[in-house]
């Protein structure tokens, strides 16, 4: 099943930057969660509706915004680890932005149930038990 996971969150992350809302939510559970430490939309991010607000938030502040996956690893049969950097402009403010983050996506028969957004690499390794 890892592999398949790391497919699902590949697909995820590809229809995000497509700004597909349907697509992205055919990669998640019903009840999927969203955790984001940006300041800009920070927040918990809960089911369908949640993830449409996100993603409206996102087009808002920065509507270039963009993930580039730098690797993806399977941890386990339901954890994906993903080394993302992410590229965006302040629609107010016209700075440019730029961030790498490891986000770990929970997954459930194939679906992600949980992402959550870690700015600290070991702070990411520490939840899935990966501490150096």
């Amino acid at each position: 099943m890892s592999r398949a996971n790391v497919d699902t969150v590949e697909r995820a992350i590809a229809a995000l930057n497509a700004r597909d809302i349907n697509g992205y939510l055919a990669c998640c559970t019903e009840d999927v969660e969203l955790r984001t430490p940006w300041a800009e939309v920070g927040g918990t991010y809960d089911g369908p509706a949640g993830i449409e607000r996100f993603l409206n938030d996102i087009e808002d502040t920065s509507p270039d915004f963009r993930l580039d996956v730098r690797r993806l690893q399977a941890v386990g049969e339901d954890r994906v680890l993903a080394f993302i950097h992410s590229a965006s402009t302040g629609r107010a403010s016209g700075l440019s932005l730029a961030a790498d983050t490891t986000n770990v996506y929970e997954l459930i028969d194939g679906k992600i149930s949980r992402v959550q957004i870690f700015l600290d690499h070991r702070e990411a390794l520490d939840a899935v038990g990966l501490a150096e």
